[in-house]
């Protein structure tokens, strides 16, 4: 059998008590491969890279300090080729000479069967079908958020999770990092530091607008038909080389478009809300109503923008969430406390940001410090510290990360009804047991999205 073999059913079959067994620590560190479980170079998970813009740079070194790259694809050939590069320069620093593939196609990619893990970081329209497609070939994933564009497609990823049972980690990496601020923030609610919770405002910052987009050719280097996927087909526009993002209907600047992400309602609710969402308990239900104004760059006629030549997400708003327990979660874009969670509740009040915690809650752990058995209670048990360390530990011993698609659902369901309210202009009444719109066919509809022909999600929920 080659050491190949070996290898993959290493990886299928190691289980937490075989690690207890080896006698290494319950926790792992992001430096040391031992005690990932991988007893040797040969043993190493091997890697393949879908999307190699902007964000996967931040991604890829974590990934590669305890796996081998092999393959990268990306629809921009330029991105693709820098992908390559990168992957080789960072594997020749540590002594190694691996051949890295190209692939335009990402199903290419997933068809090569000595693949283990993949890390897709596309842009948030390809999320769901790129991260279902790699379940069912074997592959476990590790995807930035936010995961899905439509409260069905969470529904989907749960499904296929459930029937393929891989590892799953989602790129939510304030759950394990930034200080761990937040996840104290998240231990001094669960104590009870500041009572009962009354309300959570999470400031997620606004949205450009832009002016007119004019129509361009599309750069050589890119499949632009591939790049929308399910989106609509539509031209090709950019104001040109400008700046390191010039106003585009692609890479980074897809953020502020809903056609292929939720704006600022997804890119940073997806870490204030489920932060928010984590701490309120509601990761595992949801919330009761939405509500909530906003401006927009341009009109809207029944949830749709009327123009197609600009950015069209919320550029700012005021959302309104009822959730259990008569607890309030106000969702905005500008608060006077800054971007950041701040907590209130019958007891007291704090703030958590990136780069700060404070309040008197926050001053008085100082004579009463949380536990270390909250703090690891908290992260399933395992050491908290390094997002992509914790997503290779569940590999080794197949258990849920950190950031599990199952809570990450929750939180966006929260974002995205979000967004469902203020483009209809209305209230939004949500039961999450059904996860169903109450009493509103026409808003019901907006839980999933038409999909362009050939791009398809093969699963029904």
């Amino acid at each position: 059998m080659s050491h190949r073999s070996n290898r993959r059913d290493f990886l299928k079959t190691t289980s937490t008590a075989a690690l207890a067994g080896a006698t290494l620590p319950y926790w792992f560190t992001a430096e040391s491969n031992r005690a990932l479980g991988f007893q040797s170079v040969n043993s190493r998970p091997v890697l393949g890279c879908i999307g190699t813009g902007d964000r996967w740079h931040q991604v890829v070194g974590g990934a590669l300090n305890h796996s081998d790259g092999v393959a990268v694809c990306d629809v921009d050939r330029l991105h693709m080729e820098q992908g390559r590069d990168k992957v080789k320069d960072i594997q020749a620093k540590k002594g190694k000479d691996a051949t890295v593939e190209m692939y335009e196609d990402y199903r290419k990619l997933l068809d090569r069967k000595d693949i283990d893990v993949v890390t897709i970081v596309t842009c948030d329209h390809w999320h769901s079908k790129i991260a279902i497609e790699a379940m069912r070939a074997g592959k476990d994933v590790y995807c930035e958020k936010p995961l899905t564009l439509t409260i069905n497609e969470g529904k989907q990823i749960r499904k296929v999770l459930q029937e393929t049972k891989r590892v799953f980690q989602v790129g939510t990496q304030q759950r394990s990092e930034m200080g761990l601020l937040f996840l104290k923030a998240v231990a001094m609610v669960k104590d009870g530091r500041i009572g009962k919770v009354q309300k959570v405002t999470c400031d997620i910052g606004g949205a450009p607008g832009a002016s007119e987009i004019p129509e361009a050719g599309i750069p050589a280097e890119l499949n632009w038909d591939m790049w929308l996927g399910q989106a609509p087909m539509v031209k090709y526009r950019s104001k040109g080389s400008g700046g390191k993002y010039p106003h585009a209907r692609t890479h980074y600047e897809f953020r502020w478009w809903y056609e292929y992400s939720g704006g600022k309602m997804t890119d940073w609710g997806a870490h204030h809300v489920d932060i928010a969402s984590w701490a309120l308990g509601i990761d595992e239900s949801g919330p009761l109503s939405v509500e909530g104004v906003a401006t927009h760059p341009c009109e809207f006629k029944d949830g749709h923008p009327l123009r197609d030549d600009c950015y069209n997400a919320a550029t700012s708003f005021d959302v309104t969430v009822m959730c259990p327990g008569d607890v309030e979660m106000h969702i905005v874009s500008n608060s006077k406390d800054g971007n950041g969670i701040l907590f209130e509740g019958t007891e007291g009040r704090f703030h958590v940001s990136r780069g700060n915690i404070k309040g008197k809650p926050v001053e008085d752990l100082k004579e009463k410090p949380l536990s270390e058995d909250l703090l690891s209670k908290l992260y399933k048990g395992k050491k908290p510290g390094n997002h992509m360390g914790n997503f290779f530990e569940c590999i080794a011993d197949r258990s849920d990360p950190i950031s599990d698609v199952y809570s990450h659902h929750r939180a966006m369901t929260t974002c995205h009804l979000a967004n469902i309210a203020i483009r209809l202009g209305r209230k939004i009444t949500w039961d999450s047991k059904t996860e169903q719109i109450v009493g509103d066919p026409a808003a019901n509809q907006w839980l999933a999205r038409e999909q362009r022909k050939g791009y398809e999600i093969d699963v029904s929920v």
